[in-house]
């Protein structure tokens, strides 16, 4: 679903992805992490097209993304870190925004748009300005209008930000069954707990570039950690030094 081939980022200051090379398979949920600083965010850019790459191709569902953009993006769902939505809009009213966006039928817009609202407990709330939502409801809406046209594949950049326990719990079990459903997930998380849990592969990023990849029995190997768990396999790749309050007095 994506091939990632010699990607690079490089700005007048600094390299910010550095040779990525990445395979992801249909129906994957994968992964991706690696410390503040690392590529992961400026990564998602260049696959989302908010960012022109310095080099290297990307691939999406068998489309070159640099030749044929507009296709690649009707195929993808985009959950950013920090989600802009239109807050004089109601909730139905910029759901309804984003089918227009896809051109989506309005009938089925409307549909998956109530399936939606009452899948996340907002219901009640569809008719009320975005202003007046909460940080999670907000999420909630991002969700909802990511995955409103069916795509493909969906990119995330920390899903549950913001989401009660409940909330969490509910945007999880979604993944899980899109992915079981044949839909890609590419997952960006410092949550290494979640990503243990949910994840079929993990990739691990350091400096912009690919330090690890594999299953969690894989990276354990890669390691030589037999039976350490995902933090500790991240510290382990990525050099982090753990700290004591008696080394920094």
């Amino acid at each position: 679903m994506i091939k990632i081939r010699n990607l690079v980022k490089r700005y007048p200051t600094a390299v910010a992805v550095d040779g990525l090379n990445l395979d992801i398979r249909p129906g994957e949920l994968f992964g991706f992490l690696g410390p503040n600083g690392a590529g992961k965010t400026t990564t998602i850019k260049l696959i989302m097209g908010l960012l022109k790459p310095t080099a290297g191709t990307i691939v999406i569902d068998g489309i070159d993304a640099a030749l044929r953009p507009v296709e690649v993006k009707s195929r993808i769902g985009y959950i950013p870190d920090r989600p802009f939505v239109y807050e004089k809009l109601t909730g139905l009213e910029y759901l309804e925004f984003i089918a227009d966006l896809y051109g989506m039928d309005p009938e089925t817009a409307c549909k998956r748009a109530e399936r939606f609202m009452r899948f996340f407990d907002l219901e009640d709330f569809a008719g009320e300005l975005i202003e007046g939502y909460s940080h999670g409801m907000k999420q909630k809406l991002i969700i909802s209008g990511a995955l409103l046209h069916g795509p493909r594949l969906v990119v995330v950049d920390e899903p549950l930000v913001g989401l009660d326990p409940r909330g969490a719990r509910q945007v999880k079990k979604l993944f899980q069954d899109l992915c079981r459903q044949g839909t890609t997930l590419f997952m960006s998380t410092h949550s290494l707990g979640i990503a243990e849990v949910l994840c079929d592969r993990v990739g691990i990023i350091q400096k912009g570039r690919m330090v690890a990849v594999g299953t969690l029995a894989e990276l354990r190997r890669q390691a030589s950690e037999m039976h350490g768990d995902l933090e500790g396999i991240f510290l382990k790749f990525t050099g982090v030094t753990t700290w004591t309050i008696s080394s920094i007095r």
